[in-house]
């Protein structure tokens, strides 16, 4: 191949790259529903706290609009501690990604590692949030608030209805916080 064939390809690829960067980064994808069907289909649940078949938790919204109570709670406390940084309603802003989306596409142990180790990608920087505990002992439930929004399962702005919260869920709280 001519050198000036190998760079001209080595150009256009190297033009391609932040491109292809940016196709990479989970909160970028679209969700599509339909490639995460059943993913977070609710298979039981523990006094309130809804568990998909591999038993991790999700969220459960009834066909009248009620949410359960981790998703409500979610709501709340990912506008305390969330929102600032990554948006109204898990949709991003000019200062940090979409992670509504990032919630479907990295699954839930994933997302738990970014949120209690934190993540640097070039400028952009998350912090850890592993010692506090105003999001780790709400982590499930920011967690299911968000992969309801991801997956459209929840409008934006705050749920309406929702499911009373359980004596687990009052218990593991009180645990939690002290």
């Amino acid at each position: 191949m001519p050198t000036a064939s190998r760079t001209l390809l080595s150009a256009a690829a190297c033009a391609l790259l932040p491109v292809m960067g940016l196709a990479q980064s989970w909160s970028d994808q679209p969700v599509d529903p339909a490639k995460h069907e059943g993913e977070f289909d609710a298979a039981y649940d523990d006094d309130g706290i809804y568990y998909n078949a591999e038993d991790i938790v999700t969220y459960n919204v009834q066909d009248d609009g009620t949410v359960d109570w981790p998703t409500f709670s979610g709501f709340r406390r990912y506008h305390a501690e969330c929102h600032v940084c990554h948006g109204p309603d898990g949709e991003g802003s000019t200062y940090a990604p979409k992670i509504k989306n990032s919630a479907v596409h990295m699954g839930y142990y994933d997302f738990y590692d970014v949120v209690v180790n934190g993540r640097k990608n070039g400028n952009s920087v998350m912090p850890h949030f592993g010692d506090n505990p105003n999001v780790m002992c709400y982590l499930n439930d920011i967690y299911v608030y968000l992969a309801a929004r991801g997956m459209d399962a929840v409008p934006r702005g705050r749920p309406s209805k929702k499911e009373p919260k359980s004596d687990l869920v009052r218990e593991m709280e009180d645990a939690c916080m002290g």
